[in-house]
């Protein structure tokens, strides 16, 4: 037996390089909520991009949920938190927790088979594609293009991703500025996407959308709100882009009613909000029923291990924040550089080590066993 002894949670709040927006939002920190399982000699780790009010439903519901199984029966833990957290609902920052929670013991249940998370969970591609995202509505021209070229040029990603919608909608003439002056900068051959964060109304979106074709844009994410499937639907009905969202996504549930509207090219699913990796395998799946792609919405180093176990994905948004955080906070994150992820086929669990030490700095949420 493996059996799992201890759950501790902390939360860290980690201020952005300067302020960051987009169509609908803005922010200057992004708050990391780690979690770690212990199992005798074993330590998993997994983490969510949430807000510290995670920390005490792990030590509370989840842990006492988990606690006393044995740490490689991954599926039947995922099983437990969901029964143990039907008072408390699953959407939102319950689901995040769980996500955390669920990462964690599979990182773990890896490392006591001695093999990577991505074999446990069934691995089928030994690369997986990302794109360059960030492009914030904050930024200037320079600033934005300096990017873009990075991506592109510094790092051989053919594939880069800009907010849009700036200020809810209002400012479309800079948002296409902005399309274009990306265009300009990646050159013919790179694949341009662009995010409007649910900004726009649904006349307004088909409009720019027919705009943003004459600029080569084939992904159109969230042009409307994600709750509005029937104007997803309508949009996509009126664009050449794919157009895609899903990444506010909480349960099995919320994805099926998006899949069934028809209202999506290709499905984004978030393993640190959906319910982890357990739930995002059964999301995928049904996806697949439906003859659609999932594509993973950031927390790109979790994202590349369920990735390459995914037989229709299509790539990981490889999101600056997030990739900034992982890379200074935990050892062993992965190089984007020409726009594929190669996870290690030897590494036990995802590879990933949480740097404590250098993470204490942005502490905000309490950690206990």
């Amino acid at each position: 037996m493996h059996t799992i002894d201890g759950v501790r949670a902390s939360a860290y709040r980690i201020p952005t390089d300067g302020p960051e927006a987009d169509g609908t939002l803005a922010w200057d920190a992004t708050t990391l909520v780690v979690v770690t399982v212990d199992a005798a000699d074993v330590t998993g780790t997994g983490w969510t991009y949430a807000d510290a009010a995670c920390v005490p439903i792990v030590h509370g519901k989840l842990a006492d949920a988990v606690r006393g199984h044995d740490v490689r029966d991954v599926v039947a833990c995922w099983h437990a938190m969901q029964r143990a957290i039907r008072n408390l609902g699953r959407p939102g920052l319950v689901s995040c927790a769980m996500s955390a929670v669920d990462v964690a013991l599979w990182d773990a249940a890896a490392r006591t088979y001695e093999v990577p998370v991505s074999t446990l969970l069934g691995r089928v591609h030994e690369d997986v594609p990302l794109y360059g995202s960030g492009g914030f509505t904050t930024y200037g021209d320079d600033e934005l293009a300096g990017q873009i070229a990075e991506w592109v040029r510094g790092k051989g990603i053919p594939r880069v991703k800009i907010k849009i919608g700036e200020s809810w909608g209002t400012r479309v003439e800079r948002d296409l500025h902005r399309t274009a002056l990306t265009r300009e900068t990646a050159g013919p051959d790179t694949e341009v996407y662009v995010d409007a964060n649910g900004a726009y109304p649904v006349g307004l979106a088909t409009r720019v959308g027919e705009r943003l074709a004459d600029l080569g844009v084939t992904w159109f994410e969230e042009p409307v709100s994600s709750d509005d499937l029937d104007g997803l639907r309508r949009v996509r009905e009126s664009v050449g882009a794919d157009v895609t969202a899903g990444e506010y996504g909480y349960d099995l549930h919320y994805f099926a009613r998006m899949i069934e509207s028809d209202a999506l090219d290709c499905v984004q699913v978030d393993v640190t909000r959906c319910g982890g990796f357990t739930e995002w395998q059964r999301i995928a799946a049904l996806a697949a029923a439906h003859g659609l792609d999932v594509s993973a919405h950031c927390a790109p180093n979790l994202s590349a291990h369920i990735g390459a176990a995914t037989p229709n994905f299509r790539h990981i948004e490889w999101f600056v924040d997030h990739d900034r955080i992982e890379s200074r906070l935990f050892h062993g994150a992965l190089d984007p550089s020409g726009g594929r992820a190669h996870v290690d086929a030897k590494t036990p669990g995802h590879g990933m080590t949480f740097d404590r030490a250098a993470a204490e700095p942005f502490a905000v949420g309490e950690e206990r066993t």
